[in-house]
C-alpha cells in the first residue's frame, strides 16, 4: 500500500520559560470551567461556533479515519423534539433504569428529567461518531477506536468553547437513538454527547464542589 507523501513538519519552539507561562495561564483558564445547567437564551454568534469545531476536528484519530459528526442545532422546533425525547428517557432513568447508587450519587448535583437547558441555550451540539464508513464505491470499511477518538475531539471542543468564553453542558440521555430520529443521521452513525453551548444565565449557579489534587491523579516513574 502506498503511503501517504511527507510534508515537511513545522514547529515553532518557544522558550521553556514562555512554555511554563503559556502552560500555568491555560491551566488557571481551565479550572474556572464549570458543568452549566442553567443558560441564557442570549445569541451567540454561528462564526464562533464554526472556529470551535473546527479546533474540535483537528484531534487525533485511529488511522485518521476522523470518524465523529458535529450536529449544530439553533432551530427551535427541532430543540423542542430534542428536550421531549431526552426528558422521556430521563423520566425511565430516574425512575426506573438507575441503581440506587447512581442516584445517590447525583443527588447532591441536584440533578433530574427536567431538561429546560436543551431549549434555552442558543446553541445544542449533538456529536456522533461513525461505527463504519463506506468508500466512494460503496465498499464497508471499519473506523478505528471511534469511541475514543471521538471522546478527545469532545473534550478539544469543549476546551475551545471554554477558550472562546461560553459556557457547556455534557448531556449523556441513555438511550440517544432519539437522535438519530430526529436529526436524520444515517444508521453507520452513534450519538455520542449532546451539548449545549451560550452564555450563562444572569442567576446561573453552579454546585460548590472541588477537583482533586493533582497528588491524587498523576503519577510519575
Amino acid at each position: 500500500m502506498k503511503l501517504h507523501d511527507s510534508i515537511p513538519f513545522s514547529f515553532n519552539e518557544v522558550p521553556v520559560d514562555e512554555m511554563c507561562r503559556r502552560a500555568h495561564a491555560f491551566a488557571d483558564l481551565m479550572h474556572t470551567r464549570r458543568t452549566v445547567r442553567f443558560f441564557s437564551d442570549r445569541p451567540v454568534p454561528r462564526q464562533i461556533i464554526d472556529e470551535c469545531l473546527r479546533a474540535a476536528a483537528s484531534a487525533p484519530s485511529g488511522a485518521n479515519r476522523q470518524p465523529w459528526h458535529f450536529v449544530v442545532v439553533s432551530d427551535q422546533v427541532v430543540k423542542h423534539r430534542i428536550r421531549d425525547a431526552a426528558e422521556a428517557e430521563e423520566r425511565e432513568f430516574y425512575q426506573r433504569r438507575a441503581p440506587e447508587r447512581w442516584l445517590e450519587a447525583l443527588a447532591p448535583l441536584g440533578t433530574d428529567a427536567d431538561k429546560p437547558f436543551l431549549e434555552v441555550a442558543p446553541w445544542l451540539i449533538a456529536v456522533f461518531y461513525k461505527a463504519y464508513e463506506f468508500t466512494p464505491a460503496g465498499e464497508k470499511v471499519n473506523t478505528y477506536y471511534p469511541h475514543e477518538s471521538t471522546g478527545i475531539a469532545c473534550g478539544m471542543l469543549i476546551t475551545a468553547l471554554h477558550h472562546a468564553g461560553l459556557v457547556t453542558l455534557t448531556h449523556t440521555p441513555s438511550p440517544m437513538g432519539f437522535l438519530n430520529e430526529i436529526l436524520q443521521r444515517p444508521a453507520n452513525e452513534r450519538p455520542y454527547l449532546l451539548i449545549p453551548v451560550g452564555y450563562p444565565a444572569e442567576d446561573a449557579t453552579v454546585p460548590c464542589i472541588s477537583r482533586k489534587p493533582l497528588a491524587q491523579v498523576v503519577s510519575y516513574f
